[in-house]
């Protein structure tokens, strides 16, 4: 299967480690030009050195706790540089808790990092897909938007959000060749994941390791998903074979989600 992926733009967010990191290293294996865009920009370097080429890629130091300042930094870039065919939006995940005791600053926090920078990227590069008849989209969230996970109150929320937004987005955009989908990684080996366990285990009063496979008897597959893997749904997603996809969301979570 040719994904005929050379030569496209991409804009990765969130691209310094886990999901973020495997999807710019895979979309980079592909031939697609690679822009990576997170806050630390030491980091940035680093995952740059090890793309394939790396004299094809770029990035961007941006704070998602800015969404103004982050659309003048991406729009800025797009005037001097060029457009994307591919937005790639991930961004770390609020911290867990019962919804009930969240404070209202978290609801909030987590909807400027989410919500309205996913909102702020699409319009600064909307403009050049519907020029170039070719868009996807992306949002990396979670599982929760089919079914609510304990423990994580405010992520279930925001997640539910950005799933509404995606979906309307794709309605609006679908006549100019522009997909939007989301990805929902279930349990996955990143950092976020060791928060999680680290978490399980301090409320369970067990081990780390006890917590952990616990999590994992929960999945059919019997295991944590590995980074790369939900890269490669998403390297999908943003080739011409996912063409005529648009508006779903898509569990990588080796079968753990019961509904449909």
């Amino acid at each position: 299967m040719n994904l005929n992926l050379n030569n496209k733009y991409a804009l990765v967010c969130g691209s310094t480690a886990g999901i973020g990191k495997a999807t710019a290293i895979s979309l980079a294996s592909e031939g697609v030009k690679v822009t990576l865009i997170a806050r630390n920009e030491e980091k940035l370097k680093a995952v740059l050195a090890g793309l394939p080429h790396p004299e094809n890629h770029d990035y961007i130091v941006a704070d998602f706790s800015n969404p103004v300042q982050l659309k003048t930094k991406v729009t800025e870039y797009i005037a001097k540089n060029h457009g994307f065919h591919i937005l790639v939006n991930n961004t770390g995940g609020p911290k867990g808790g019962p919804v009930f005791s969240a404070d209202l600053s978290e609801f909030e926090n987590a909807f400027t990092q989410h919500l309205k920078c996913n909102h702020v990227l699409a319009q600064a590069v909307v403009p050049f897909m519907k020029e170039a008849e070719y868009g996807r989209i992306i949002s990396i969230i979670s599982t929760s938007v089919k079914q609510p996970l304990d423990g994580l109150g405010v992520s279930n929320t925001i997640r539910g959000a950005v799933a509404n937004w995606s979906k309307t987005l794709a309605n609006e955009l679908g006549s100019f060749g522009i997909t939007v989908n989301n990805v929902l990684p279930g349990a996955t080996g990143t950092e976020r994941l060791s928060e999680i366990i680290k978490n399980k285990s301090a409320k369970a009063g067990n081990s780390e390791e006890e917590a952990a496979n616990a999590m994992k008897q929960a999945v059919p597959a019997k295991r944590f998903a590995k980074p790369e893997e939900l890269a490669y749904a998403v390297t999908f997603l943003a080739s011409e074979c996912a063409s005529y996809i648009n508006g779903i969301n898509l569990p990588v979570d080796g079968g753990r989600t019961k509904s449909l």
